[in-house]
């Protein structure tokens, strides 16, 4: 794994499902004109089968508890 290629995204812009596959599109932020707000532009595409997606929200959900465990992370239990 010599050619290692790093994906910087500042976050998800919409996940759907299409075609029998979830998709993810990864956005970054870029500066609005004249100090307007930044406007999410979509830069990368994931897409994986159904149970790629599983994995992936397993292996997140296991992050957030560490991360919660850690302190890093707070649970909002006022989220309803």
């Amino acid at each position: 794994m010599e050619n290692k290629k790093e994906i910087f995204a500042d976050g998800i812009g919409q996940i759907h499902f299409a075609g029998g596959m979830v998709r993810f599109d990864f956005v970054t932020l870029q500066p609005g004109e004249d100090g307007a707000a930044p406007t999410p532009v979509v830069n990368e595409r994931i897409i994986m089968p159904p149970q790629g997606f599983l994995g992936a929200f397993n292996s997140m959900q296991q992050l957030i508890d560490k991360l919660v465990e850690a302190g890093v992370l707070t649970k909002n239990e006022n989220a309803k």
